[in-house]
C-alpha cells in the first residue's frame, strides 16, 4: 500500500550545512559590479575587501580594537593559522565534541607535538566547561557543525585569564551571540550562516592575541601563508584588506551582497531570530514523534544552525543504512538536498537552519521526513 505524500513542498530544498543556502531572493546578477579582472591590490579591490571587513565588524558587533582579517582556506585555514602562530607559549587545553574539534586535537598533539590536555565528549554532548582552566590556552568549537551542539554561553571563561581562547565559530557567527570580551581568536567562513562562497576564512584577533603574536615566536617554522608578523610586529595590512594571497573578487562581492541582505533583515538580531524560528519548527515536529529525536538531547546546548536528528524506532536494525535511504528518498523527491549526517557522526539527518533558510521551508520539509521514514520502514518490512 502506497503511503501518501505530503501536499506542500519546500520552495528551496537546499538544507546543506556548507556551502549553505543563498539568502531568499538571491540572483547572480547582484554580483554585476564585482571588479573582475582587477587586482585585489588596486584601489577598487582594496576598497571591496575593507568593506567586507568593516561590514563584518558592524553586523557582529566586534569591538573597534579587535583586528579582522580575510585569510586563505576557509575556516580551516583561519584555525590552523591561529594554532600554528600562537600555541606553545603556555599549557594548552583542547576541547572536542565533534569531528572538526577532533581534527584540531590531532594537529596540536601530533603535528605541533604539544603536550596538551585533551577533553572530549560524545556527539550530542559537550565537556564539563566548569572544569576548563582558562589560564591555559584553550581551543574549542563554539558550534559543533557535525554534532548539532553549541556552547551555551561564555560564563566559564574568566575575564582575567592568563591564557588565550581560540574559538572556531564557523557555524555560530551570524546566528548566535559571541561574547567578544571572552574570545581572543575567533574564526569562521563565509559559506555558513550567510550562504557565501567557500575558500575564504575570517580571523578575528583581540588585543591580547596581538600581544602574544608580537611577543612570542613558535619553535617550529611557519609557512608564508600562516605568517601574521614581520620583524616581531603584526602585519597590519592583513587586517585592512591586504590579503596574504589572492582572494576571489567574485566571492568578495557575493559576501558583500550577503552582508547587505543581513542588514535588511535586522542585522544580527534578525539573523538569530530567523535561525531560532527554524529550530523551533523542527522542535515542534520532533516533540510529537516517538521515532525521531535530537542528537543533542539537552536544549540548552542544542544548535540553531546545524540541527542534527536521529531515528529512534526499535524496528531499525541498520541505523546508517536506514538514514541514508531516508535521505535518498528525500533527494529523489526534490524536497531536501544534502541532509545526511556528517560521515563521522552518528547516523541520522542534519538540517541546516541558519538565517538564509526560510521557516516555511523547514516546516514544509518535516512531513516529508515522516513520509520517507514510513516509506522506508514499510520497504524494509516488505509491506510495499
Amino acid at each position: 500500500m502506497a503511503i501518501a505524500k505530503p501536499g506542500a513542498r519546500p520552495v528551496n530544498p537546499r538544507f546543506s550545512s556548507g556551502p549553505c543556502a543563498k539568502f531568499p531572493g538571491y540572483a547572480l546578477d547582484m554580483l554585476a559590479d564585482a571588479p573582475l579582472g582587477r587586482s585585489h591590490r588596486a584601489a577598487v579591490g582594496k576598497a571591496r575587501l575593507k568593506a567586507a571587513i568593516e561590514g563584518t565588524r558592524e553586523i557582529l558587533g566586534i569591538p573597534d580594537d579587535y583586528r579582522i582579517g580575510i585569510v586563505p582556506a576557509s575556516d580551516t585555514g583561519a584555525v590552523e593559522m591561529a594554532m600554528w602562530s600562537l600555541l606553545g607559549a603556555r599549557p594548552v587545553e583542547m576541547l572536542a565534541w565533534e569531528s572538526f574539534g577532533a581534527g584540531w586535537v590531532t594537529d596540536v598533539v601530533k603535528q605541533l607535538k604539544l603536550d596538551a590536555k585533551v577533553k572530549t565528549a560524545d556527539y550530542g554532548e559537550i565537556v564539563d566547561l566548569a572544569s576548563v582552566d582558562t589560564d591555559n590556552d584553550v581551543v574549542f568549537t563554539w558550534n559543533g557543525t557535525t554534532s548539532g551542539v553549541r556552547v551555551p554561553n561564555g560564563d566559564w571563561i574568566k575575564a582575567e585569564r592568563a591564557g588565550l581562547t581560540i574559538c572556531d565559530a564557523t557555524s555560530a557567527a551570524f546566528a548566535q551571540d559571541l561574547p567578544w570580551d571572552k574570545l581572543d581568536v575567533t574564526t569562521f567562513s563565509w559559506q555558513k550562516v550567510l550562504g557565501g562562497e567557500a575558500a575564504h576564512g575570517m580571523l578575528v584577533l583581540s588585543p591580547r592575541a596581538v600581544e602574544r603574536l608580537e611577543s612570542y615566536t613558535p619553535a617550529w617554522p611557519l609557512p608564508k601563508i600562516f605568517r601574521l608578523t614581520k620583524g616581531g610586529k603584526l602585519i597590519e595590512g592583513i587586517f585592512v584588506g591586504e590579503t596574504i594571497n589572492t582572494p576571489s573578487m567574485l566571492a568578495v562581492e557575493d559576501y558583500l551582497v550577503a552582508l547587505d541582505w543581513a542588514r535588511s533583515v535586522g542585522g544580527l538580531a534578525g539573523l538569530k531570530a530567523r535561525a531560532d524560528a527554524n529550530l523551533a519548527a523542527v522542535a515542534d515536529f520532533v516533540a510529537g514523534r516517538d521515532w525521531l529525536g535530537f542528537l543533542a538531547a539537552d536544549p540548552a546546548i542544542r544548535s540553531n544552525t546545524s540541527v542534527c536528528l536521529r531515528f529512534t524506532d526499535a524496528r531499525i536494525t541498520d541505523g546508517a543504512g536506514f538514514a541514508k535511504a531516508v535521505a535518498k528518498r528525500l533527494e529523489a523527491e526534490g524536497v531536501a538536498l544534502d541532509i545526511g549526517a556528517y560521515r563521522d557522526a552518528p547516523p541520522g539527518l542534519r538540517i541546516w537552519c541558519g538565517g538564509t533558510v526560510e521557516t516555511a521551508d523547514v516546516a514544509a520539509l518535516m512531513p516529508w521526513i515522516e513520509w520517507a521514514f514510513e516509506a522506508e520502514i514499510a520497504a524494509q518490512s516488505g509491506t510495499t
